[in-house]
């Protein structure tokens, strides 16, 4: 959890904020990976540190939303297996 707080702060994803008046701060959790090599070693340990963004209200939290990209690898592939099922 250290390393993935330093590589955050050293990255400048975050910075310590003072909360606005009436504002609530969004939960978090930490997830835990083990990452393993094709043979069962223990690569290493791996955590990231997730937001509950799903309780943020739009127009009220945040203004703007993004829509996720696919690759064009992915569509091509998803198009090829609608033609070969018909």
């Amino acid at each position: 959890m250290e390393d993935e707080m330093h590589a955050l702060q050293q990255n400048g994803i975050w910075e310590l904020v003072s909360l606005p008046a009436g504002k609530k701060t969004l939960g978090g959790q930490w997830v835990y990976t083990v990452k393993l090599n094709p043979n069962g070693t223990l690569t290493h340990l791996k955590a990231r540190l997730v937001i509950r963004g799903y309780s943020q209200i739009y127009g009220v939290d945040y203004q703007n939303t993004f829509s996720p990209v696919a690759k064009m690898a992915s569509v091509q592939l998803l198009i090829s297996l609608a033609a070969i099922n018909q």
